[in-house]
């Protein structure tokens, strides 16, 4: 991998990091932000789809044997 891969995935979990932290402290606060804990899910979930787009699927190999 090149060093614009590496440091865009280390970015991303960086933010994942902060969303999910900023969620659970919302979870915790006396007065909890609906709004804040929506978004932070959001960018969350955003951020695992994107990292895990690239990790094959388990049963690639049967389906590319299938094709041929």
């Amino acid at each position: 991998m090149d060093s614009y891969t590496l440091n865009m995935k280390a970015f991303k979990i960086l933010i994942m990091i902060l969303a999910i932290s900023v969620a659970l402290y919302e979870q915790v606060s006396a007065d909890k932000n609906i709004y804040i804990m929506v978004i932070a899910i959001a960018v969350f979930m955003y951020g695992m789809m994107q990292l895990s787009a690239k990790t094959p699927s388990k049963n690639q190999e049967k389906e590319e044997q299938d094709v041929e």
